[in-house]
């Protein structure tokens, strides 16, 4: 195992500079997601940590090591691709072997790495079949395994459960998690899906037109974003940001561009009259209480829940719900806010306020 450090690293393609000055500190052992929408930048970096990627600028460390200029071979890691990248013609034994056997390794040894890494994978029925044999959740875990054999210093991720179907997603989102439990081996991560980020990772790496907006556990990002990107990133359904202006006459309240006034708790000193957007996440409102009258337009019963979506005024709304809402489209619902769940962003910098 090893940590990995990325140090002010860039990466430009021509006169047109993709990643800005990245720096992330990675522990060993930790599990660290890249997010972020597609173009952000996240898996360049991850192949620049690779080294399927040169650098532009700055330093690459795997343990004490700069490996800026090492070939991917020379770097002590092992990564698993969105679309495995299985050989079709080998086994899944052979698969997961190749790379020892491309090493010299001896055949005991490769026979005993294989066979671990399938009991840990529950490959061990498959390792005579050949990957268009094996389902694509399989063919996952034999990548996995793959990259298992090599016992490298960090595994890196790419994407790797974007081709399987919803449900088995869930199910390997849990394996990969178990498994780094089981290795505590060093592990970057990258993927566009929040929801994978918030359940698998230690800390979490939001990025954007190649920038880390933010870096920090799950549930900070999730209570504190620092900006208004993070905020509506991070979160599903994302977080409700409705326009308009901080007032404090005695009570702190915020008034909407349409006029409607939604009460805070607490406002920030110096900011009566301040443009802002007003951040609240759908689940962090509730039904009646000190509620404004929003304008129902759709209503998804999911079972669990009920997502409610509406206007307020000319601005969208969405409200998830324990109860079961009975509420027609066309109707007006009341619907107030946790006062201590509200998030206040500047409107022109984006930054949070309070």
């Amino acid at each position: 195992m090893a940590s990995v450090g990325v140090v002010d690293v860039r990466k430009s393609y021509g006169a047109v500079e993709v990643i800005h000055g990245v720096s992330i500190d990675i522990r060993d052992g930790e599990f660290v997601i890249l997010v972020g929408p597609s173009g952000c930048g996240k898996s360049t970096l991850l192949r620049m940590i690779a080294g399927l990627e040169t650098i532009t600028g700055g330093e690459i460390r795997i343990g004490d090591k700069v490996v800026n200029d090492l070939a991917p071979k020379d770097r002590d890691i092992a990564m698993v691709f969105q679309n495995y990248a299985l050989y079709p013609h080998k086994t899944v034994a052979e698969n997961m072997g190749f790379a020892l056997k491309l090493r010299r390794a001896p055949k005991a040894e490769i026979e005993s790495r294989v066979k671990r890494a399938a009991e840990i994978l529950d490959l061990v029925p498959y390792l005579a079949r050949y990957p268009r044999q094996l389902s694509g959740g399989q063919r996952q875990r034999v990548a996995m395994g793959r990259a298992i054999v090599r016992d490298p210093a960090v595994f890196l991720f790419d994407e790797p459960l974007s081709n399987l179907d919803a449900k088995l997603r869930v199910q390997m989102r849990a394996e990969i998690k178990e498994l780094h439990q089981r290795l505590k081996t060093t592990t970057v991560y990258v993927t566009h899906d929040q929801v994978e980020a918030m359940t698998m990772a230690d800390r979490i790496v939001v990025m954007n037109n190649g920038v880390v907006e933010q870096s920090g556990s799950p549930l900070d990002l999730y209570d504190r974003p620092e900006n208004v990107f993070v905020a509506g990133f991070i979160g599903s359904p994302a977080m409700n940001l409705l326009t308009g202006k901080i007032r404090i006459n005695g009570k702190p309240s915020f008034v909407t561009a349409d006029g409607i006034v939604l009460p805070l708790s607490t406002a920030p000193a110096g900011s009566d009259g301040k443009p802002a957007l007003y951040g609240i996440r759908p689940e962090h409102l509730s039904l009646g209480g000190e509620a404004v009258n929003a304008n129902v337009t759709v209503i998804e019963p999911t079972g669990s829940e009920t997502q409610v979506f509406a206007r307020l005024g000319s601005q969208k709304l969405v409200g998830a719900f324990r109860e079961r809402v009975t509420a027609r489209p066309g109707e007006m619902l009341p619907i107030a806010p946790n006062l201590d769940a509200v998030h206040l962003f500047d409107e022109s910098s984006g930054r949070r306020l309070n």
